[in-house]
């Protein structure tokens, strides 16, 4: 989500926030994401920042509403932000995979519905992808045989278009590709990034700066890690800021 945020809002500076003492959040109560988010908010809220982006699908979905209007900045859940667009799709059947908690939460069904009632949503939960992902065995027999199993119970149900409902499955796009057609896979990160970009237009809230923003990032555990496994995303320049 990161990179594709800069490559769409350069001129943006940014502070990234990644909760590295409690990841991962799939497997989160609501209690625990909401408190684990009330922390994160208040920091950015003491740097005053204009707007948060909540790029977890999984806060999104169980967070949001409860905290959105606790804070004095803009905030940007990318599961609320990005149902609208999907609802348009000119497709009959939308298949979702996310974590439990997202899945749980309905969010993407009950978005989508918002907006189209006669769209059918599958949504299925795949709590084993994102240790997949952070581990780098994707390619591993186990991993793939893991991988298979969801995408063939998904594939039940004939979707038109499947959302990648987790900012770590579209790293796993070569392997889902094995089972089925890639342009059936969706990243909403890419339409998500590009909505906040209009609406930070809208609001008037664009930088006017024409030079690289500036980029800080911090994390709440073991930053060095966090450098090590994030260059599978994003190209992290410098070690994190540790914040306990």
């Amino acid at each position: 989500m990161l990179k594709k945020f800069r490559e769409v809002l350069p001129n943006e500076d940014c502070l990234y926030f990644g909760d590295t003492a409690n990841m991962p959040y799939g497997e989160k109560s609501k209690a625990e994401l909401i408190k684990f988010s009330n922390k994160i908010f208040k920091f950015f809220e003491e740097r005053n920042v204009k707007a948060v982006v909540m790029a977890c699908n999984t806060t999104s979905s169980n967070v949001y509403d409860t905290l959105k209007n606790n804070y004095n900045f803009k905030i940007y859940p990318i599961i609320q932000s990005v149902t609208g667009l999907l609802a348009n799709l000119q497709i009959e059947r939308l298949g979702v995979f996310a974590t439990h908690a997202t899945i749980n939460s309905h969010a993407y069904a009950n978005g989508v519905h918002k907006n189209n009632k006669k769209m059918e949503v599958l949504e299925i939960a795949c709590p084993d992808w994102v240790k997949i992902v952070e581990s780098k065995t994707e390619n591993k027999p186990a991993s793939l045989e893991l991988i298979k199993a969801k995408v063939g119970e998904m594939m039940k149900f004939r979707p038109e278009k499947i959302v990648l409902g987790c900012t770590h499955y579209p790293y796993l796009t070569e392997q889902l590709g094995k089972y089925a057609p890639a342009e059936l896979f969706i990243n909403p990160a890419e339409s998500f990034v590009n909505y906040i970009k209009k609406d930070l237009e809208k609001l008037n809230l664009l930088t006017d700066k024409t030079t690289e923003g500036f980029e800080k990032i911090y994390v709440s555990a073991n930053p060095e890690q966090f450098m090590a496994a994030g260059s599978m995303f994003y190209e992290v320049k410098e070690l994190p800021e540790l914040v306990k």
